[in-house]
């Protein structure tokens, strides 16, 4: 008996350690990893290769995460495929000083920066960060972007 025990706790512990005992749950808000060079503008069909202007957006009712390579890709894809949920979604856009995930929505926005697409708009998660030039928010951001015609 004793060692049947023994047998018992041995398995329990190592099901724990292969994953089995325990369901962990992705928080579906989070950016998801980026494979570099290999992810695609979910717009331009573009590699995904400069770290300091991806883009992440996630569908909050599918928590599906759809990337970018341009802050300018992800606002036009909104009005081109139709997504009527861009106010709710999740959007993480790269920090262009610190390379960490922010909340794009919050970012502000540098002007007049060399960026894969040519929108010219650089993240940064604090406004005195963005440099001496013009900064902006996220909702100029859109309305720059969109006036632009394309």
């Amino acid at each position: 008996m004793r060692r049947f025990k023994w047998m018992l706790v041995l398995l329990v512990g190592f099901s724990f350690m292969a994953g089995f005992g325990g369901c962990e749950k992705k928080e579906w808000r989070n950016p998801e990893k980026m494979h570099w060079d290999r992810d695609m503008c979910e717009r331009c069909k573009m590699a995904v290769s400069d770290r300091n202007f991806a883009v992440q957006v996630v569908d909050p009712k599918s928590h599906k995460h759809y990337k970018f390579d341009d802050i300018g890709c992800a606002i036009l894809w909104f009005r081109e495929e139709g997504k009527n949920w861009e106010d709710k979604a999740v959007i993480w856009v790269k920090d262009a000083k610190t390379g960490e995930w922010i909340d794009a929505k919050k970012a502000w926005y540098s002007t007049n920066q060399v960026t894969p697409m040519g929108y010219g708009f650089a993240a940064h998660k604090r406004k005195e960060d963005a440099g001496n030039g013009e900064v902006i928010d996220y909702e100029e951001v859109k309305r720059r972007v969109m006036s632009r015609g394309e």
